[in-house]
């Protein structure tokens, strides 16, 4: 490598790690996910692109797992080595299903309209751990949205590229899953040069794309319509799940946020701390020795977080005590009954009327 490039990437490195969570392990790897099986339908072989992260396709594939923009960031450039397609960013992109963002993605399903979805995704996404964050502005005709690669601000940089082409694709099939199959943007805006593959842009996107402008996003008419999925009750939950993890990840915290967020997003089917410490490159005894240093451990982070659960779904849902039951992971409503009683020293139909005195 020139002088002049290591340079350069140690200038970029050094950008780019300034970003509190970049060595932090708190995100789902659904990005990694597509990444590794767009490379799979070219014909290579999509494992090859975890060299140096310390996963392996089992670790992807795992709904415990837990990655690092490091490891994305590792990914992203091992892709951009074995890929013969250039435009592997925006191909990988379009299998970001708007179910795969969990908590995040039902959030936006049961907004009560595409206006609010919009400012809901523009505050919380930081909780999935994008490639871009952005933000939304309006006028009375016009929706635009501006795009800022998280962990790499070089626009001259393949991977700031790769960040903007998997974010526009990604933003794509979101508003199509929730709002309208054929929905399209009226037009992009690119902050870097035209690639040798800017002609893909078009095919892909339908649209007027206009590069060496002075930011990257997109724009498209606007329409506060309802979601044809909009629950009230839902949204709230939701939402203030997204509340709580995006507070943890701000206060960039110890490891039992790591652990308690695992457990928020498992809706019921909670991992061992075994698959916890797997997932977060731990041995087991290692992550009891961290949670019992920050005055927890695996069992209070559980029960606060089937608490917490409980509680939303008693306030905010018709759902039977037998439904909550399986929710939470409880064998029968019984075992679910006695728990809430110790936790609130109330049964949990005591809790409800009470609730909605």
């Amino acid at each position: 490598m020139a002088e002049g490039d290591t340079k350069q990437r140690r200038d970029d490195e050094s950008a780019y790690r300034s970003h509190p969570s970049f060595e932090r392990r708190i995100y789902s790897p659904h990005s990694i996910a597509a990444i590794v099986a767009e490379l799979d339908r070219q014909g290579l072989d999509g494992a090859a692109a975890l060299e140096g992260t310390a996963l392996t396709s089992a670790h992807i594939e795992a709904h415990t797992t837990r990655i690092s923009y490091r490891q994305l960031d590792r990914v992203t450039r091992n892709a951009l080595c074995l890929s013969r397609d250039p435009a592997i960013a925006l191909r990988a992109g379009r299998r970001m299903r708007i179910t795969a963002y969990g908590m995040y993605g039902y959030a936006m399903l049961s907004s009560a309209t595409t206006d609010e979805a919009r400012v809901f995704a523009a505050r919380y996404c930081q909780v999935v751990g994008p490639f871009c964050e952005f933000v939304s502005s309006k006028n009375d005709e016009i929706v635009a949205a501006t795009l800022e690669p998280t962990c790499w601000p070089n626009p001259a940089e393949e991977a700031h590229r790769f960040a903007v082409e998997f974010a526009l694709s990604a933003h794509l099939t979101i508003i199509r899953d929730w709002y309208n199959p054929e929905f399209r943007f009226s037009r992009i805006i690119l902050g870097y040069a035209a690639p040798p593959h800017a002609c893909v842009y078009e095919d892909l996107f339908e649209c007027p794309v206009l590069f060496d402008q002075d930011h990257s996003g997109y724009e498209h008419p606007r329409d506060d319509g309802a979601v044809a999925l909009a629950d009230q009750r839902t949204h709230a939950m939701a939402r203030e799940m997204c509340e709580q993890l995006l507070g943890e990840i701000n206060r960039a915290g110890g490891v039992a946020a790591d652990v308690r967020q695992i457990l928020i997003e498992q809706l019921g089917q909670y991992p061992t701390i075994e698959a916890i410490a797997d997932s977060l490159g731990m041995y087991p005894r290692a992550l009891r020795r961290k949670l019992e240093a920050e005055g927890t451990s695996y069992r209070i982070l559980l029960r606060e977080v089937r608490m917490r659960l409980a509680i939303e779904y008693l306030r905010r849902t018709h759902m039977t005590n037998d439904e909550i039951a399986s929710r939470l992971g409880y064998s029968d409503a019984a075992n679910f009954r006695h728990a809430f009683v110790r936790w609130t020293g109330k049964s949990p139909s005591g809790f409800r009327i009470a609730g909605r005195a």
